[in-house]
C-alpha cells in the first residue's frame, strides 16, 4: 500500500525539548472565528476565548519547565512565545547559546533527545486537549483545532523583540492579518 506521508513542519533533527524560546501559532479548524472578535483594535473574548486564555495561562502548572512570554488570542488563532528552561537548574538538557535563544550543538555526536513529555509538541498537545474538552462539553463543535501548529525557534534577541511586537500589535493589525477574512464568525455561548 502506497500511503502519502504528510510533511513535518518541524526542523529536522532538532530536539524540541531543548531550552530556548519558541514562537507558536495554533489555528482553529478551517480558520473558523471561535474565540471572539476584534473591536476597535482590541480582542473581545467570548466564552471559548476565555477558556483558551485560561488553558494557555495554566501551561506552567502542567509543565514546570515552560515559561510564558508574550501571547495573544485572536478570533481564529493564538500566537505565543514559550521559553523552555532546565528543571531544577540542570535536568540533563544541554545549555543553549547566546542569551538562551538558539540551541548550542557541540561536537559531532547528536545531542540526546529529552523525554517526549518535555517537548513543545507535548505542551501544545496538552493545551489543545484542555480547550477541546471545553468545546465538546459546551458546544456542538467536536474538533476546534487544525491539525498541528506552526513554530519558529527564536534565535536571537532582535528576533524575539520583533516577534513580541508582532504579537502585541496583532489585534490592531487584524485587517491585514493573513487569517482575517478566512471564515465567518461562529456563534458560541458567551
Amino acid at each position: 500500500m502506497n500511503r502519502k506521508q504528510r510533511k513535518s513542519t518541524r526542523l529536522k533533527g532538532f530536539d524540541y525539548a531543548n531550552p530556548g524560546y519558541y514562537f507558536l501559532t495554533v489555528c482553529t479548524y478551517q480558520r473558523e472565528h471561535l474565540f471572539g472578535r476584534i473591536e476597535d483594535g482590541q480582542m473581545k473574548l467570548n466564552g471559548a476565548g476565555e477558556t483558551v486564555k485560561h488553558c494557555w495561562l495554566d501551561i506552567p502548572l502542567h509543565f514546570q519547565h515552560a515559561v510564558l512570554h508574550e501571547h495573544v488570542i485572536m478570533p481564529n488563532h493564538i500566537h505565543g512565545i514559550i521559553e523552555l528552561v532546565p528543571i531544577n537548574g540542570n535536568d540533563g538538557i544541554p545549555s543553549v547559546g547566546v542569551k538562551n535563544f538558539s540551541p548550542l550543538r557541540t561536537g559531532s555526536d547528536p545531542v540526546p533527545f529529552a523525554s517526549p513529555t518535555k517537548t513543545i509538541g507535548s505542551i501544545i498537545r496538552g493545551f489543545k486537549i484542555g480547550v477541546t474538552k471545553w468545546f465538546r462539553n459546551e458546544t456542538d463543535i467536536y474538533n476546534p483545532w487544525q491539525r498541528n501548529y506552526h513554530d519558529r525557534i527564536i534565535r536571537d534577541e532582535g528576533e524575539y523583540l520583533r516577534i513580541s511586537n508582532y504579537i502585541r500589535n496583532n489585534p490592531m493589525n487584524w485587517e491585514e492579518d493573513e487569517f482575517f477574512g478566512s471564515t465567518k464568525d461562529t456563534k458560541l455561548p458567551r
